[in-house]
Parts: structure tokens; C-alpha cells; sequence
């Protein structure tokens, strides 16, 4: 079991986020990215919305960055943690800008970029960037087979509804082979079907954890599975957050659990076959009791879990 870092003030998500980290700066993230790397955390995972209709503020707040510019600046502030997002919203970026953006970051990143796609849910979000929400399952299919042709093709081709290129030449590649990292994020059926075809990892968000297995198997047992799927990422606090960002009263899912609290809960989301969790930001004082906190964690949650 690897353990993200979480790293405060990347949103303001009313069920999870502590109300110190509103005073949290883009200084004190970086500071905390290169703190991460030294403790030995495995990854730091930038969340996305590109804008919030006015009435969803209450519960999802309005701060959110864009994933590969947080993704490129957290790479860039480091040397060996790997940087992904969680999520960045497939359908509502053309496919040939983002393959390019990512490809640039694990490249210049020596091969530290991952990257966890979703179909999205904020139906006005996608109104207002004029992309046709209904649609997005069909939107990520090409998308994502058109970003895996970019990246592993020396002549990439593609020819589909929503994108389409020939005699073309895409470089750089990504460092990593055949190419960075690719999960998805989601709980719907086609979503799992579809992380099966392309995924090494699944990051599910409304999915009971003690039903991660029998979602594990229904990847696996579609007839066209690539055999990919290597990694499950299930947060201690992601049951907090309901669809639509409602917020869930889940004791087991509290921040400022106990070690062995903590302990017992990651050890059975391994059972579950969960290979990647995160702890709750807990309620502190400020980045340097934060610091202090995650210095815990590194020494006396990490040797437990690994």
C-alpha cells in the first residue's frame, strides 16, 4: 500500500476541506511538495473543474486549479515524487492539446507524470464550455484511444466522430513505455468497462469500498480487458463526498483517526485490492502543525501499511 500525499487548499469541497487551509498559499505548496518528497510519499494528485455555476458554490466551492498546469508546477518544484490529477475532465479539452500537455510534463519530469481521466458530472459546466454533456461516454471512448495513438505511434492516425488526424507527427513521446500511467476515475458500468480496454489504475468515487472487488472483477471479466488494470486508488476520506458533492456523515472516513484506527482501515482496503489510499488533512493549526502531522504519518503509518 503506497500512500498519496494530500495536499491542502487544492479545493475548497465543503465535506472534506479544514478551514486552516484557506490561508494555505501557492508558496506553502510548494514547500509541502518538496516536504512530500523528502517523507516518502508517492504522489501528489491535483483535482479539476475549469469553472462552477454559481448555485453549486455551497457545496463544491469555487477554487479549483487546471490539472496540468498544478500537475506541471508541483513537477517542476520536485525531483522524484510522481504528480497526477484527480480528476481531469477528458471530454471538456481537446484531445490532441491534452495528450500534447502531458506528454511535455513527462518529459520534462523524466517520466514522474500520471494521469486519472473522467467523463465529469457538472452538467452546466459542460453547457458553458459548449460540450454536449450527454455525450461524454462517447467523447472519452475517442478521446482516449486518440491520445494512446499520439503517444505510441510513430505515425499517428486517427478517425472519428469527434477527432480525427493523419499525416501528422506528434513529438516528444512520453518517457514512460508505452506511455505514462493512465487511469480513470468513476463508478458507472461503461466507465469500468472502459478503464478496462485502456487503464493500469482505477480511482472510484461513490463506489462503496467493501464493493471494490466486485468491481475489480467485473473490469477483468469484460471480454475485451486489456489486462492492464494494476492499480486501485481509494482515499480514507472518499466516502465523505457524495454525488453532487453532498456531504456524507462516515465516521470510519473522519480525519484525526488514530494509528491504529488508521492502520485497520487501510489494511482492509488492501483486502479490497485497493494498492493507494491518502489520510484526511486533519484539523490543525496551521502548515507547520500540518508538516508536523505528516511527519507522523510517514513514520508510523507508512512502515505499517508498505
Amino acid at each position: 500500500m503506497e500512500l498519496a500525499f494530500s495536499m491542502p487548499h487544492l479545493l475548497e469541497l465543503k465535506a472534506s476541506m479544514q478551514p486552516w487551509e484557506l490561508g494555505v498559499t501557492g508558496a506553502d505548496q510548494t514547500r509541502l511538495a518538496k516536504w512530500a518528497e523528502k517523507l516518502g510519499f508517492a504522489m501528489i494528485c491535483v483535482p479539476e473543474h475549469h469553472i462552477i455555476p454559481r448555485h453549486h458554490i455551497d457545496l463544491s466551492g469555487p477554487f479549483y486549479f487546471h490539472a496540468f498546469a498544478g500537475m506541471s508546477y508541483l513537477a517542476g518544484a520536485t525531483e522524484s515524487i510522481r504528480v497526477n490529477s484527480c480528476i481531469s475532465i477528458l471530454p471538456l479539452q481537446n484531445p490532441i492539446v491534452s495528450a500534447k500537455a502531458l506528454a511535455t510534463l513527462d518529459w520534462m519530469s523524466s517520466g514522474r507524470a500520471m494521469i486519472t481521466f473522467a467523463a465529469g458530472w457538472l452538467e452546466e459546466e459542460f453547457q458553458i464550455l459548449d460540450v454536449p454533456f450527454h455525450e461524454r461516454g462517447a467523447i472519452c471512448e475517442e478521446y482516449l484511444a486518440a491520445i494512446i495513438e499520439l503517444w505510441t505511434s510513430d505515425n499517428p492516425e486517427f478517425e472519428g466522430k469527434y477527432v480525427s488526424f493523419k499525416d501528422v507527427a506528434f513529438e516528444p513521446k512520453p518517457v514512460q513505455k508505452p506511455h505514462l500511467p493512465l487511469w480513470l476515475g468513476g463508478d458507472a458500468d461503461p466507465v469500468l468497462r472502459r478503464c478496462g480496454r485502456y487503464c493500469s489504475g482505477w480511482w472510484p468515487f461513490l463506489t462503496k469500498p467493501e464493493t471494490i472487488p466486485d468491481k475489480i472483477d467485473y473490469i477483468k471479466s469484460q471480454a475485451d480487458y486489456a489486462g492492464k488494470l494494476e492499480d486501485v486508488f481509494y482515499g480514507l476520506s472518499t466516502s465523505r463526498v457524495g454525488e453532487g458533492h453532498v456531504v456524507i456523515d462516515d465516521p470510519k472516513a473522519r480525519a484525526g483517526q488514530t494509528k491504529q484506527e488508521i492502520i485497520d482501515r487501510l489494511n482492509w482496503f488492501r483486502g479490497l485490492g485497493v494498492t493507494m489510499s491518502g489520510i484526511p488533512i486533519p484539523a490543525v493549526s496551521g502548515v507547520e502543525e500540518y508538516m508536523d502531522y505528516t511527519q507522523w504519518v510517514a513514520e508510523e503509518i507508512m512502515p505499517a501499511v508498505r
